[in-house]
Protein backbone atom coordinates (compact mmCIF):
# COMPACT_ATOMS: atom_id res chain seq x y z
CA UNK A 1 0.00 0.00 0.00
CA UNK A 2 1.05 3.30 -0.96
CA UNK A 3 0.27 6.72 1.09
CA UNK A 4 -3.34 6.82 1.91
CA UNK A 5 -5.63 9.44 3.65
CA UNK A 6 -8.19 7.06 5.72
CA UNK A 7 -11.22 8.80 6.67
CA UNK A 8 -12.46 8.58 10.89
CA UNK A 9 -15.98 7.47 10.25
CA UNK A 10 -16.38 8.21 14.09
CA UNK A 11 -20.62 7.72 13.67
CA UNK A 12 -23.02 6.28 16.34
CA UNK A 13 -24.87 4.17 13.65
CA UNK A 14 -25.26 2.65 10.08
CA UNK A 15 -27.58 4.53 9.42
CA UNK A 16 -25.52 7.50 9.49
CA UNK A 17 -22.43 6.12 8.48
CA UNK A 18 -23.51 5.34 5.08
CA UNK A 19 -25.49 8.54 4.74
CA UNK A 20 -21.62 9.99 4.63
CA UNK A 21 -20.69 7.14 2.33
CA UNK A 22 -23.44 7.31 -0.15
CA UNK A 23 -22.14 11.21 -1.20
CA UNK A 24 -18.55 9.51 -2.38
CA UNK A 25 -19.98 8.05 -6.15
CA UNK A 26 -16.29 8.31 -7.56
CA UNK A 27 -12.90 7.73 -5.26
CA UNK A 28 -13.88 4.80 -2.34
CA UNK A 29 -12.19 6.41 0.64
CA UNK A 30 -9.75 4.26 3.08
CA UNK A 31 -12.01 4.63 6.10
CA UNK A 32 -11.40 3.64 9.65
CA UNK A 33 -14.17 1.80 11.77
CA UNK A 34 -13.24 2.28 15.86
CA UNK A 35 -14.99 1.51 18.65
CA UNK A 36 -18.50 3.53 18.65
CA UNK A 37 -19.48 2.18 15.52
CA UNK A 38 -17.82 -0.87 15.73
CA UNK A 39 -19.63 -1.76 19.11
CA UNK A 40 -23.20 -0.43 17.75
CA UNK A 41 -23.42 -2.23 14.91
CA UNK A 42 -21.14 -5.21 15.43
CA UNK A 43 -19.22 -7.51 12.67
CA UNK A 44 -21.98 -6.60 9.84
CA UNK A 45 -20.85 -3.32 9.50
CA UNK A 46 -17.73 -4.03 8.63
CA UNK A 47 -18.75 -6.34 5.97
CA UNK A 48 -21.28 -3.88 4.76
CA UNK A 49 -18.28 -1.32 4.43
CA UNK A 50 -16.26 -3.79 2.12
CA UNK A 51 -18.82 -4.75 -0.13
CA UNK A 52 -19.20 -1.31 -1.25
CA UNK A 53 -15.77 -1.20 -2.52
CA UNK A 54 -13.92 0.51 0.89
CA UNK A 55 -10.76 -0.32 2.45
CA UNK A 56 -11.01 -0.57 6.58
CA UNK A 57 -9.08 0.50 9.36
CA UNK A 58 -10.49 -1.16 12.27
CA UNK A 59 -9.06 0.47 15.16
CA UNK A 60 -10.71 -1.90 17.66
CA UNK A 61 -6.68 -0.89 20.49
CA UNK A 62 -6.53 -5.14 21.54
CA UNK A 63 -5.22 -5.06 24.75
CA UNK A 64 -5.49 -9.14 26.82
CA UNK A 65 -3.60 -11.53 27.67
CA UNK A 66 -2.12 -13.48 24.93
CA UNK A 67 -4.34 -16.13 24.07
CA UNK A 68 -7.46 -14.09 24.06
CA UNK A 69 -6.10 -11.29 21.53
CA UNK A 70 -4.83 -14.29 19.42
CA UNK A 71 -8.39 -16.00 19.25
CA UNK A 72 -10.22 -12.31 18.85
CA UNK A 73 -7.64 -11.83 15.77
CA UNK A 74 -8.14 -15.01 14.15
CA UNK A 75 -11.90 -13.94 14.38
CA UNK A 76 -11.01 -10.24 13.18
CA UNK A 77 -9.04 -11.96 10.39
CA UNK A 78 -12.04 -13.20 8.70
CA UNK A 79 -13.71 -9.50 8.29
CA UNK A 80 -11.50 -8.91 5.22
CA UNK A 81 -10.32 -5.44 7.37
CA UNK A 82 -7.11 -4.20 5.95
CA UNK A 83 -5.52 -3.20 8.60
CA UNK A 84 -6.10 -3.13 12.58
CA UNK A 85 -4.19 -2.77 15.60
CA UNK A 86 -3.69 -3.33 19.53
CA UNK A 87 -1.74 -1.38 22.35
CA UNK A 88 1.53 -2.19 22.39
CA UNK A 89 1.99 -1.98 25.72
CA UNK A 90 0.27 -5.57 26.02
CA UNK A 91 3.97 -7.09 25.37
CA UNK A 92 5.68 -8.54 22.49
CA UNK A 93 4.73 -12.21 23.45
CA UNK A 94 0.89 -10.37 23.32
CA UNK A 95 1.74 -8.88 19.75
CA UNK A 96 3.56 -12.04 18.97
CA UNK A 97 0.32 -14.08 19.16
CA UNK A 98 -1.45 -11.29 18.01
CA UNK A 99 0.38 -12.13 14.34
CA UNK A 100 -0.38 -16.08 14.97
CA UNK A 101 -4.02 -15.40 15.43
CA UNK A 102 -4.62 -12.72 12.63
CA UNK A 103 -2.97 -14.94 10.15
CA UNK A 104 -4.73 -16.55 7.75
CA UNK A 105 -4.31 -20.27 6.55
CA UNK A 106 -2.72 -19.23 3.13
CA UNK A 107 -0.52 -17.32 4.96
CA UNK A 108 -2.25 -13.99 4.18
CA UNK A 109 -3.01 -10.96 7.08
CA UNK A 110 -4.54 -7.72 6.96
CA UNK A 111 -2.05 -5.10 8.65
CA UNK A 112 -1.15 -5.45 11.87
CA UNK A 113 -0.46 -1.62 13.57
CA UNK A 114 0.73 -0.96 17.13
CA UNK A 115 -0.43 2.25 19.53
CA UNK A 116 2.43 3.29 21.56
CA UNK A 117 0.80 6.19 23.79
CA UNK A 118 -2.26 7.43 23.47
CA UNK A 119 -2.21 11.44 22.65
CA UNK A 120 -4.74 11.92 25.87
CA UNK A 121 -1.20 10.41 27.51
CA UNK A 122 1.46 13.14 28.55
CA UNK A 123 4.18 13.13 30.49
CA UNK A 124 2.57 14.19 33.96
CA UNK A 125 0.01 11.05 33.28
CA UNK A 126 2.48 8.25 32.33
CA UNK A 127 4.61 9.09 35.43
CA UNK A 128 1.77 9.62 38.30
CA UNK A 129 -0.57 7.50 36.52
CA UNK A 130 1.27 4.80 35.10
CA UNK A 131 4.47 5.01 37.12
CA UNK A 132 6.54 5.02 34.19
CA UNK A 133 9.46 7.36 34.67
CA UNK A 134 11.12 7.43 31.04
CA UNK A 135 10.78 10.21 28.84
CA UNK A 136 7.66 9.53 26.89
CA UNK A 137 9.41 10.32 23.62
CA UNK A 138 11.91 7.15 24.84
CA UNK A 139 8.89 5.54 25.70
CA UNK A 140 7.03 5.60 22.55
CA UNK A 141 10.22 4.75 20.60
CA UNK A 142 10.78 1.90 22.39
CA UNK A 143 7.49 0.39 21.95
CA UNK A 144 7.71 0.69 18.20
CA UNK A 145 10.90 -1.21 18.32
CA UNK A 146 9.37 -4.07 20.20
CA UNK A 147 6.17 -4.00 17.67
CA UNK A 148 9.07 -4.43 15.15
CA UNK A 149 10.53 -7.00 16.94
CA UNK A 150 7.07 -8.60 17.21
CA UNK A 151 6.74 -8.67 13.25
CA UNK A 152 3.95 -5.91 13.25
CA UNK A 153 4.05 -3.52 10.48
CA UNK A 154 4.19 -0.21 11.93
CA UNK A 155 2.88 2.27 14.67
CA UNK A 156 -0.21 4.97 15.45
CA UNK A 157 2.13 7.98 16.16
CA UNK A 158 1.63 11.50 16.16
CA UNK A 159 2.63 13.29 12.84
CA UNK A 160 6.30 14.71 14.61
CA UNK A 161 7.39 11.11 15.51
CA UNK A 162 6.73 10.02 12.47
CA UNK A 163 10.09 10.63 10.80
CA UNK A 164 11.67 9.53 14.44
CA UNK A 165 9.50 6.18 13.65
CA UNK A 166 11.45 5.46 10.64
CA UNK A 167 14.47 6.40 11.90
CA UNK A 168 14.59 3.68 14.55
CA UNK A 169 12.58 0.97 13.02
CA UNK A 170 13.45 2.03 9.23
CA UNK A 171 11.70 3.45 6.38
CA UNK A 172 9.36 0.66 5.15
CA UNK A 173 7.71 0.21 9.17
CA UNK A 174 4.38 2.16 8.98
CA UNK A 175 3.57 5.30 10.36
CA UNK A 176 -0.43 6.03 10.68
CA UNK A 177 -0.56 9.54 11.99
CA UNK A 178 -4.28 10.85 13.87
CA UNK A 179 -3.68 15.03 14.71
CA UNK A 180 -4.23 16.22 10.81
CA UNK A 181 -6.09 19.43 10.04
CA UNK A 182 -6.53 21.78 7.09
CA UNK A 183 -4.05 25.00 7.44
CA UNK A 184 -7.18 27.18 6.99
CA UNK A 185 -9.14 24.78 9.13
CA UNK A 186 -10.52 25.40 12.48
CA UNK A 187 -8.16 23.49 15.42
CA UNK A 188 -10.10 23.59 18.16
CA UNK A 189 -8.37 23.01 20.91
CA UNK A 190 -5.08 21.37 19.66
CA UNK A 191 -1.90 22.94 20.99
CA UNK A 192 0.05 21.64 17.49
CA UNK A 193 -1.60 21.31 13.92
CA UNK A 194 -0.36 19.37 11.16
CA UNK A 195 -1.08 19.75 8.03
CA UNK A 196 -1.82 17.18 5.25
CA UNK A 197 0.86 18.62 3.27
CA UNK A 198 3.68 19.02 6.43
CA UNK A 199 2.66 15.57 7.41
CA UNK A 200 3.44 14.01 3.70
CA UNK A 201 6.95 15.80 4.47
CA UNK A 202 7.66 14.60 7.88
CA UNK A 203 7.45 11.07 6.68
CA UNK A 204 3.52 9.87 7.97
CA UNK A 205 2.47 6.78 5.59
CA UNK A 206 -0.94 7.14 6.24
CA UNK A 207 -3.11 10.26 7.78
CA UNK A 208 -6.25 9.63 9.57
CA UNK A 209 -8.65 12.86 9.35
CA UNK A 210 -11.96 12.70 11.04
CA UNK A 211 -13.87 16.12 11.47
CA UNK A 212 -12.36 18.10 8.91
CA UNK A 213 -13.70 15.37 6.53
CA UNK A 214 -16.78 14.05 8.18
CA UNK A 215 -18.23 17.76 9.38
CA UNK A 216 -17.58 19.43 6.38
CA UNK A 217 -19.87 21.53 4.19
CA UNK A 218 -18.53 19.48 1.20
CA UNK A 219 -17.04 16.29 2.50
CA UNK A 220 -15.96 14.82 -1.08
CA UNK A 221 -14.78 18.04 -1.72
CA UNK A 222 -12.72 17.95 1.78
CA UNK A 223 -11.73 14.53 1.19
CA UNK A 224 -9.94 15.01 -2.34
CA UNK A 225 -8.02 18.19 -0.93
CA UNK A 226 -6.80 15.96 1.58
CA UNK A 227 -5.72 13.34 -0.93
CA UNK A 228 -4.24 16.22 -2.98
CA UNK A 229 -2.37 17.44 -0.51
CA UNK A 230 -1.01 14.15 0.75
CA UNK A 231 -0.42 12.13 -1.61
CA UNK A 232 0.12 13.34 -5.16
Amino acid sequence: MGKDVIVACDFSSAEKVFEFLDKFTGRKPFVKIGMELYYAEGPSIVKEIKKRGHKIFLDLKLHDIPNTVKKAMSVLSNLDVDITNLHASGTCRMMEAAIEGLTREDGTRPLLIAVTQLTSTDQESMENDLLIHEPIDKVVMHYAANAKKAGLDGVVCSPLEAGKVHDTCGKDFLTITPGVRFADGDVGDQKRVMTPEQAKLIGSDYIVVGRPITAAEDPVAAYERCVKEFCD
